[in-house]
């Protein structure tokens, strides 16, 4: 004969949790960080100092060894930047979100502003900013080409003084294009970007996606030059800019700071 259960009482329900697998958190955490790295540095680089740099010189020079210096100030500086953000990791993560939340809202209402008053053809006087500055690297290379008698400029070679070996390998050009950058790129709003991203999403994202949006830029403005630095309106870019800088901060009315993205 069985059991009678008894009267009143119920089975228990199965209890369901919330919490995620943590391999999956990080994986959303990584992708969450590399989407807003390369949203942010494509809307902040595209007419900027930087991708004019890269335009200009690779119509003088040889375009590979100006978009692998230019690339290399930039991997160089996307990784100092993403390390000063992590630092900041040591003061609790409720703080650094929020703060870093209202940079970007600030970020985002002066970029549209900056944009709203803008003229259409607003950006040539920063192109022609660098032609000046490229034009007066190009007169130090050729009085150094003269110093050191007949050379090829961009192998960095010549047969007057002797140098040494490694020197060989290096290309004045290459030299140039990766001193420009790294000075035009640091204080700049996607170095301060890039500061406040890797703050509060995960860093390794922070530095793929802002590696891969700098290569995006720099890649598009040595294979345009000129044409396109000419083509892009700044105006536009930087009124979608503030527009995305916006959306990331009003995102964060909606994730918790301790959701991990």
């Amino acid at each position: 004969m069985g059991i009678p259960m008894q009267k009143g009482v119920t089975p228990a329900a199965p209890v369901h949790t919330n919490n995620e697998d943590p391999a999956t958190q990080g994986n959303l955490g990584f992708i969450h960080a590399f989407v807003a790295a390369i949203s942010v540095i494509i809307v902040s680089e595209l007419g900027d100092k930087t991708f004019f740099i890269a335009a200009i010189m690779a119509m003088r020079y040889n375009r590979l060894t100006v978009l692998a210096g230019a690339m290399l100030a930039l991997g160089l500086m996307t990784c100092l930047s993403v390390l000063f953000g992590y630092a900041t990791t040591v003061i609790p993560r409720v703080y650094t979100y929020y703060v870093s939340t209202a940079l970007f809202a600030i970020f985002g209402i002066r970029m549209l502003r900056e944009g709203l008053k803008m003229s259409p053809d607003e950006g040539q006087e920063e192109l022609e900013e660098v032609q000046a500055e490229i034009k007066k690297k190009d007169e130090e290379l050729q009085r150094t080409k003269l110093l050191n008698g007949p050379g090829d400029v961009e192998t960095g070679t010549s047969t007057t003084i002797p140098q040494k070996k490694w020197l060989h390998f290096i290309s004045p050009i290459f030299v140039q294009a990766l001193t420009l950058t790294f000075l035009a790129e640091w204080g700049d709003r996607s170095q301060l970007t890039t500061i406040v991203l890797a703050a509060r999403e995960d860093p390794c994202g922070v530095a793929v996606g802002g590696t891969v949006g700098h290569c995006l830029c720099t890649g598009l403005a040595v294979i345009g030059g000129r044409m396109i630095a000419q083509k892009i309106s700044v105006r536009t870019v930087t009124i979608i800019g503030g527009i995305v800088f916006l959306a990331f901060a009003f995102s964060a009315l909606f994730i918790s700071p301790d959701s991990g993205f």
